[in-house]
């Protein structure tokens, strides 16, 4: 049985073994595929700098590291403590990071309240869509009027897989205007905001 997030197996029977295995497993560091996908993600980003951010299931800790370096504060959490080990000392230098060991789906972080960023990274397809939808509702009620909510996620199918990546981004997108949206055949890449201001809007380049 595919493993659901939320309970012991996705943590005990995928992701932790996974991670203890090798502690790079998906190639996040090397590939240019990911660090292509970083870049992109990054400059997609309608603000230059947050003040509060929150970066659930941030595995190792790559984009963890590339986005503390636009936040004042930024809460990042996985439920794997292998991936958290990891992720912890590759940001051990950020005194503006903090790296929980949580499942965030079941114990939303305390801290993760006021939000100016959200990044979700690979992380939808591995919930149900009833898990999604009510986590999806946390991160609205978390965001700030003018704060930025990210989704990024791998198209093509997989064994793990609980619903597509248009499905997730629909579901994330609910009740937010989207920003803008990157679509290659390899990802999805999408933001939105309880603000329909564009860059130029939020410069004051125009009204």
């Amino acid at each position: 049985m595919t493993p659901q997030p939320g309970n012991a197996d996705l943590r005990d029977a995928y992701f932790e073994p996974m991670y203890r295995a090798g502690a790079d497993p998906y190639g996040v560091r090397d590939r240019w595929y990911e660090k292509r996908k970083r870049a992109l993600l990054l400059a997609s980003l309608p603000r230059p700098r947050f003040a509060r951010a929150f970066e659930p299931a941030c595995g190792i800790g790559e984009l963890t590291l590339q986005l503390a370096a636009r936040c004042d504060y930024l809460l990042a959490c996985d439920f794997s403590t292998s991936a958290v080990a990891t992720a912890r000392s590759k940001t051990a230098a950020c005194a503006n990071v903090q790296i929980d060991c949580i499942d965030f789906t079941h114990a939303w972080p305390e801290d993760a309240t006021g939000l100016d960023l959200i990044v979700w990274s690979e992380i939808g397809y591995f919930l149900s869509a009833e898990v999604l939808d009510a986590v999806a509702e946390k991160c609205r009620a978390c965001l700030n009027p003018d704060g930025i909510l990210v989704g990024c996620h791998w198209r093509p199918d997989f064994g793990e897989r609980t619903q597509n990546s248009a499905s997730i981004h629909q579901r994330l997108g609910v009740g937010l205007h989207s920003l803008s949206t990157h679509a290659e055949a390899d990802f999805l890449l999408e933001i939105w905001s309880p603000s329909p201001r564009s860059v130029a809007q939020r410069e004051g380049i125009r009204e």
